[in-house]
């Protein structure tokens, strides 16, 4: 059966109509996409080029980086040239699109940190295997993993989105293509929808959420046996994790695990989780890490003395 959709193109309302706004809105979050690719790219290009970060963490750290960069990427520039724009269109095509990255890049970092809490796991509770265990070739696996969970769950979301009836309006209360905004347009009872919805996002970021709470409260439990500088170290490592679930994870529980409706404060948490989160994550590991800081710092010196030779 042919599916009936009238809408070829959404209309985005935006942060703000305001003309005075908009333009504060222009400056400040193309300030904040520079940051954030800017420091998510030197968090990779670190990884990458220093001998100093061969370990397991700082493996799945350039890649927690590369996947905040292009899940920024996938939302923050349309908002920003659409803020210079007073008719904010996006092609039905283009919004599914959106709706893909999102939830692929999403996905694959929801399953990335986990991958990254066992193996903090791994490094405070069997430090005289870690090595063994971390191996290489597991450390692979693990990161294919993430990019395979993300990519099935992208594609099962839009699968079930991109064939349902869109009949009009066509007016998008946001500044990107998300599930619940697109759901209020849809011309069928979405009921059912918003539980399957719920279940797939809401869900999964919540039970990934507990689990990875508890997973860390056994980690630093298990500190207690270790030298106060051993503490320090794993501590201030575990709090930098901690804080990066919570930033990503607790967003994506209050966005997704809800009947299908829309709120006001709905654009503030979609800024923090596509725009804010992705920014500070290198931040939180970078001023909390000194590894990383010295990787940094390194690879300066070697482009200024590149430079100046």
């Amino acid at each position: 059966m042919e599916t009936k959709r009238n809408v070829t193109e959404f209309i985005l309302l935006g942060l703000t109509q305001n003309p005075s706004t908009q333009k504060v809105v222009f400056v400040v979050f193309l300030a904040l996409y520079v940051v954030t690719v800017s420091g998510n790219l030197l968090i990779v290009v670190t990884v990458s080029s220093s001998q100093a970060l061969g370990s397991p963490m700082f493996f799945f750290l350039g890649h927690l980086s590369f996947i905040d960069t292009v899940y920024s990427s996938s939302s923050a520039p349309k908002l920003i040239v659409d803020s210079l724009c007073n008719k904010k269109s996006i092609s039905f095509a283009a919004c599914m699109a959106q709706v893909y990255a999102e939830h692929i890049f999403g996905g694959a970092e929801i399953i990335l940190l986990t991958v990254m809490a066992y193996d903090r796991y791994v490094a405070i509770c069997k430090p005289l295997h870690y090595t063994t265990i971390m191996s290489p070739r597991l450390c692979v696996l693990l990161v294919g993993v993430a990019w395979t969970g993300g990519f099935l769950h992208a594609t099962v979301q839009i699968l079930f989105t991109v064939w349902l009836p869109f009949c009009g309006p066509n007016v998008i209360d946001h500044f990107m293509c998300d599930l619940y905004p697109l759901l209020e347009l849809v011309c069928t009872d979405t009921h059912t929808l918003g539980l399957f919805v719920a279940a797939n996002s809401g869900f999964i970021c919540l039970l990934t959420f507990l689990l990875l709470m508890v997973s860390y409260v056994i980690i630093l439990r298990s500190l207690r046996n270790h030298s106060s500088e051993a503490r320090h170290k794993a501590l201030s490592t575990c709090v930098s994790h901690i804080t990066v679930v919570v930033l990503s994870l607790v967003p994506c529980v209050f966005a997704y695990l809800r009947p299908v409706t829309t709120l006001p404060i709905d654009k503030a948490v979609a800024v923090f989780y596509t725009v804010l989160a992705p920014m500070l994550n290198p931040l939180i590991y970078t001023l909390r890490n000194a590894e990383v800081k010295n990787a940094i710092r390194q690879l300066w010196r070697r482009r200024v003395s590149s430079g100046n030779s």
